[in-house]
This record gives C-alpha cells, sequence and structure tokens, in this order.
C-alpha cells in the first residue's frame, strides 16, 4: 500500500498564493486552450479549480493539483481510470489530453507529464493541472427513492468498471490508512488542545479498536477500484441523470465505502433509502451483504481522517477561513463525543437491505 502523503514542508503551505487567474489563462494558453478573459474559481478546498471560457464557445474546467498530496503517477492512474469509465459510456468529465502548442507566447514554460497532465513553470515554482470538459448539475432529490436507484445504477456501473482492473499507485483504505495513521499524526503534531486531549485520545482508541475488529470480522474484503469521496455533494444530477466532476479521491476499497454517505437521517429512513441504492446498484454489480456491518467503522474512519486532513492543510489560508472553529478546545470535545456515538452505533446491528 502507497504510504500516505506526508505533511507539507513551509514551501507548500500557501501553495497557491502565486495562482493568479492571469497565470490560469496562460497555462491554458500554452496547451492552445485560448480563453476569452472569463474565468470563475470554483469552491475547493483540497485544489484550485476554476472554470474558464475559450474564445471558441467551449466552457472547460481547469484543476491545479495541490503540490505534494499525490504523485504524478497517482494522478495519471486517476486520469486513466476516467478514460476507462467514459470508453464504457459512464458519465464523468474525463480529463483532455495536453501538449504544448507552439503559437503560444508561453509554449515554452509548459511540460508534458502524461497524456492528460501538465506543468506550467512560473517564477515560483511549477503548478501541475489537468482539464476536463465542464459538465453541469444540481443537487440530486434523493427524497425521491427512483433517484436513489438511479445513483445506485450509477454507482454500479462504476464499479463493475472498477473490478475490472487495479490500481498500482492510488491509495487503499484501511483502518491503518484513515484510523491509525491520521490518529498518531496528530499526536505526534500535539494538534489537540491539552484540556480536550484525555477525553479525545481515549475515544479514538477505543474507537479504533472497535474498528479493527469490525474489519478482522469482514475478512476477507473484496475489493476494487473506488471513487473513494462519493457523497451527495460530489454527485451532480442533469436531465441525463447523475455523473461526477473528477475521481480526485480514488482508490481501492470495499464497495460499501461508495455507498454509505449516501444514507442519512433515522434508521428506518437509511434502510430505506439502502434498499432503493442497492436496488439499482444490483443491476450492474453483486453487493456482499457482509460490507454492511463497516458502514459504521467507515464512518468512525471519516471523522479521524478529515481532523487530520484539516490541520494538515492549516497554514494554507483558505482553511482557517472555512473551519474557523478547528482550534478551539470546543470541536475537539465535539469530536470526542462523535466517537463516543460512534462506539455505540457500532454496537447497533448492521442496517438490513
Amino acid at each position: 500500500m502507497p504510504a500516505m502523503p506526508p505533511h507539507p514542508s513551509a514551501a507548500e503551505d500557501t501553495p497557491y498564493a502565486g495562482l493568479s487567474p492571469e497565470l490560469v489563462l496562460d497555462a491554458l494558453d500554452a496547451a492552445g486552450l485560448r480563453g476569452d478573459g472569463r474565468l470563475i474559481q470554483l469552491n475547493s478546498y483540497e485544489n484550485r479549480v476554476f472554470q474558464v471560457f475559450l474564445e471558441d464557445g467551449r466552457v472547460v474546467v481547469a484543476k491545479f493539483y495541490r503540490p505534494g498530496r499525490w504523485s504524478d503517477a497517482q494522478i495519471l492512474e486517476e486520469h486513466a481510470f476516467a478514460a476507462e469509465l467514459a470508453e464504457h459510456e459512464v458519465p464523468l468529465a474525463a480529463p483532455w489530453p495536453l501538449a504544448a502548442d507552439a503559437r503560444s507566447l508561453h509554449a515554452a514554460r509548459l511540460a508534458g507529464l502524461g497524456p492528460t497532465l501538465a506543468s506550467f513553470a512560473t517564477d515560483a515554482g511549477s503548478y501541475r493541472f489537468a482539464v476536463a470538459e465542464r459538465k453541469a448539475g444540481r443537487a440530486p432529490e434523493v427524497e425521491d427513492p427512483a433517484v436513489l436507484e438511479w445513483i445506485g445504477r450509477f454507482i454500479g456501473r462504476i464499479h463493475a468498471v472498477g473490478a475490472a482492473g487495479r490500481f498500482t499507485h492510488r491509495l487503499t483504505l484501511s483502518p491503518a490508512s484513515h484510523g491509525h495513521e491520521p490518529r498518531d499524526w496528530l499526536l505526534a503534531h500535539d494538534i489537540v488542545p491539552p484540556d480536550a486531549l484525555p477525553a479525545w485520545r481515549a475515544m479514538a482508541e477505543a474507537a479504533l479498536e472497535r474498528v479493527d475488529a469490525a474489519f478482522a470480522r469482514a475478512a476477507p474484503l473484496r475489493t476494487l477500484r473506488l471513487h473513494g469521496d462519493c457523497h451527495l455533494g460530489n454527485i451532480l444530477w442533469s436531465a441525463a441523470g447523475p455523473h461526477f466532476v473528477d475521481l480526485d479521491d480514488a482508490l481501492t476499497g470495499a464497495a460499501v465505502q461508495d455507498l454509505w454517505m449516501l444514507l442519512s437521517g433515522p434508521r428506518a429512513e437509511r434502510t430505506r433509502q439502502l434498499g432503493a441504492v442497492l436496488d439499482g446498484y444490483e443491476q450492474f454489480m453483486d453487493f456482499d451483504r457482509r460490507e454492511l456491518a463497516l458502514i459504521e467503522p467507515l464512518r468512525t474512519l471519516r471523522i479521524l481522517h478529515h481532523s487530520a486532513w484539516i490541520a494538515r492543510r492549516w497554514k494554507d489560508p483558505a482553511f482557517p477561513i472555512a473551519f474557523p472553529w478547528f482550534e478551539s478546545p470546543a470541536y475537539w470535545t465535539e469530536q470526542a463525543t462523535r466517537l463516543r456515538d460512534q462506539l455505540e452505533a457500532m454496537e447497533e446491528d448492521p442496517l438490513a437491505a
């Protein structure tokens, strides 16, 4: 399993300080994608993402990758998976081929890192970026069981393709990678305030013991290539149905990782939602019901991983603005309470469908 990305160096704490709108347009121009001057920055904490209007009337989305997060090989493996899905007519925005355009005044500053990944040189360093077609959409109306069933079919199609190959460079989701490592990193870097530390550490330790036991009981797990961060905020809906914008968090894991974040509300409501999702999913892909016992353990891993993610990015100016409560003892007391609640949830019987 590849190692988790390290904490960024001081030089990477503010990686986008020099990424001006002019630079974004110059980078695209170097690849022959000439903007008409209109550019909109889209909501993204991890990377910087822009909607750019081109002179030829097309509208594209350019993603500038955070330095130090993924290797070139990991990004290109994500792009290859997207292309594979597109070949199977799964709707998503697959990255376009990129190459320097000799007609551009900025062509010498662009270096190809692979078919769909390029690097644009600046005085402050280089920015890696990819470009894809803009795909518009709205939030899905998940109160409708037919919509959930359609999303289930969509994810089932992705998993049918994902099961046909393997990732070599992307991460593998496990209690170690998404639970123990984040917990250990937060403790090693003294992130948790002293007055909240004892309760948080005790709850994290107890919760991880339950997570480890749940994964051990579910073994051996079938793993496959996944979207990896399949919550409703990452699904866009159009007249043609659901689609993802990209696969930035793609990884290897159990199929249930791409299903559990679609469920919310009281237990009876989550059971109903799960039934609708699986009705669609199993039209394209078999589902191992044993994985339902991992829903609450996976939720626990997400809680721990999310706290460490914010901490690792804290010196990026966007993060204190977005998460102003993160450094307060109240946040960590709340996290300890959430982990205690997860201890109780992991004792309950799994959802049935």
